[in-house]
């Protein structure tokens, strides 16, 4: 972990110095204030590259994602090497390294991810990928190898179905939104009501989209309750991660909606929000 931290830090400096390399480098919104606190937290430059090598693509969902599933059948392997094997911790990693899978075999729908388009590569981007990812979210599994929790089926049963049900949102939401930007007509997404914009582009307000503004969001965030509800009531420091992950959406849910009012307008975005009046649980918030 501390190596981790150290990358972390030598990486972010280095691509902020490496950012004034040229007046032709393409910065992010908001990494280029003149602040140097700031920008080398934010990012500077919004998609460092050394060749063919995109840094924060990389970053984004090779390094942390693997590592994070490497670490997690490591404790595996170490509970069934101490005695402390349970089908908590079976679950956790795998359901986690479903996740991860997820990720690494569908990367492009990343790239309209808002830390992709908007933001640079700092210090923020790279301690999360690089560390925060990796052993912050193996809490589940580091925790089940010293305090192994045999849970009943029943009990094992509803936490997967929880899981379940989050990814069935998550992965319908995207997939529904992707094949959309692809291909409006595309029969899998044709059936769906949209609103036009003045600027000629269309919103989905039927479907997953339908429902709430960011569904991803909320699959994601269910997945996340479902991995730390298979360490029990008693694991509650494993209930940080769905914590701090609900705190993050609702910030990135401002922040999605900051831009989308930016890139449609007021008259069009508050016409968006009449059709589609919840952000992210209906009639709740």
């Amino acid at each position: 972990m501390l190596g981790a931290i150290l990358i972390s830090y030598v990486m972010s400096l280095a691509l902020y110095f490496a950012s004034y390399r040229s007046r032709n480098v393409v910065t992010a919104l908001g990494g280029n204030s003149g602040n140097f606190f700031y920008d080398f937290w934010i990012g500077r430059e919004l998609n460092p590259r050394t060749g063919f090598l995109d840094w924060k693509f990389f970053c984004e969902l090779r390094p942390g994602l693997i590592g994070w599933s490497i670490l997690n059948w490591s404790f595996v392997a170490q509970s069934l090497a101490v005695g402390t094997f349970t089908p908590s911790i079976f679950c956790v990693a795998l359901f986690e390294t479903l996740y991860v899978l997820d990720g690494l075999l569908l990367e492009v729908g990343n790239l309209t991810m808002m830390d992709i388009v908007t933001d640079g590569f700092g210090f923020m981007l790279c301690f999360g990928d690089l560390t925060w990812v990796p052993f912050i979210y193996t809490l589940q599994t580091k925790y089940l190898v010293h305090h192994p929790v045999v849970l009943s089926p029943v009990y094992l049963g509803l936490c997967t179905a929880l899981v379940v049900l989050g990814y069935t949102i998550f992965r319908g939401a995207n997939t529904q939104k992707d094949i959309f930007r692809t291909n409006p007509k595309d029969p899998r997404v044709a059936h769906l009501k949209v609103m036009k914009t003045s600027a000629g582009k269309s919103l989905i307000t039927s479907g997953y989209w339908g429902v709430c503004r960011h569904p991803n969001y909320v699959g994601d965030w269910l997945m996340a309750l479902g991995w730390a509800s298979f360490t029990g009531v008693g694991g509650y420091i494993c209930y940080f991660h769905p914590i701090y992950f609900g705190i993050l959406l609702i910030h990135r849910q401002f922040r999605d909606e900051e831009h989308m009012l930016a890139k449609y307008g007021e008259k069009d975005w508050k016409r968006f929000c009449q059709e589609v009046p919840a952000r992210l649980i209906p009639y709740v918030y």
